[in-house]
């Protein structure tokens, strides 16, 4: 059964060649605002790595990878989930200082995803990831770098709007409203964390919601969170009020990275103690890679909020089942 549905009275602000425009604009303008904002050197990263390099993201641990045999290697890599580890590695490989950064067009395969409105097996995103210190391992530092990314939103936004006035009414908050997963659950305890997320950013417009991954008070987790690239003390989800599907959209996951003790906590916490032992985790613990922020940003998903679709398919290629074409045709929403 398709999840998908098109809001009553949906109508497309653009047509299908000032659709196509626009994200050409949206994705040259956003990039450049980050790279300016966050001091990000733009690299080319890996579709693929190889199994067992650890190299992967994890995501929820229970989400299958891409994989392929490579016979001239006698190897199987496998198709990347993004790029969160892979990233701190490269920082290390080309010298990068503190205050310094990268910045990819992460391009990603994600089998097992549930399709709807804003969920597509085809997984693209800016992968950003900067140097920092000690020091700098502190929620103030992690809010301010937020403050610069949805800055960099709005701004892309102002812009947009200029060359497109039909987008005159898409309207985003500047200032995030910042809340704990704690904080949060502490404030709508009968609702489940999708319906807090819902009712706190409906409110606030747009929000941070910190501390994702560890074990509420009431035995559960807001959301899952691999153990070995955020510390789930330090890390976020950006959220902004989608007002054509009336929900608040998830446009960023980043954090600040374990360094070793955060990692052997969070490692022993998820049962997975064994992953210490692989390449990537074996440097980190024996402090050879860099101390690093880092976060993805969904280059669909800005696309689909400043643009106000309904569906992530109006604005990137992937496969839809027949139901979800279906319900598409009958609102006159234009799948790529």
């Amino acid at each position: 059964m398709s999840k998908t549905s098109i809001p009553k009275n949906y109508h497309d602000l653009l047509g299908l060649y000032d659709t196509q425009r626009a994200i050409g604009i949206i994705k040259t303008i956003f990039q450049e605002k980050l790279c300016a904002a966050l001091h990000l050197k733009r690299v080319t990263a890996p579709l693929f790595v190889l199994n067992g390099s650890g190299l992967n993201d994890d995501l929820n641990g229970v989400e299958r990878p891409v994989s392929f045999d490579v016979p001239c290697l006698d190897e199987r890599a496998e198709v990347v989930h993004s790029l969160a580890k892979w990233k701190r590695y490269a920082l290390a490989e080309y010298g990068f200082r503190p205050g310094q950064g990268l910045v990819t067009d992460m391009n990603a395969i994600r089998r097992d995803e549930e399709l709807d409105n804003l969920h597509s097996i085809y997984v693209d995103q800016w992968d950003w990831e900067k140097v920092i210190t000690a020091k700098d391992r502190t929620l103030p530092f992690l809010q301010e770098t937020v403050r610069d990314i949805v800055d960099a939103v709005c701004s892309t936004a102002d812009e947009l709007r200029w060359k497109f006035p039909e987008l005159k009414a898409i309207r985003l908050t500047r200032e995030p409203t910042f809340i704990t997963t704690q904080e949060l659950e502490d404030l709508y305890p009968d609702l489940t964390p999708k319906e807090r997320e819902n009712a706190f950013t409906r409110a606030h417009g747009t929000v941070c919601i910190m501390q994702i991954g560890g074990q509420l008070k009431s035995g559960i987790r807001h959301d899952g969170r691999a153990p070995d690239y955020d510390d789930w003390t330090l890390n976020c989800d950006i959220l902004f009020w989608h007002k054509a599907l009336g929900c608040a959209l998830e446009l960023s996951s980043m954090g600040i990275r374990v360094d070793p003790a955060a990692m052997t906590r969070q490692l022993e916490a998820a049962g997975c103690p064994e992953r210490a032992k692989l390449p990537f985790h074996k440097m980190l613990l024996e402090g050879k890679l860099p101390l690093t922020m880092g976060g993805g940003i969904g280059q669909s998903r800005l696309c689909m909020l400043l643009l106000g679709k309904a569906h992530i398919g109006e604005v990137q290629v992937s496969l839809w089942d027949a139901e979800t074409k279906a319900v598409c045709e009958r609102a006159g929403v234009q799948l790529l």
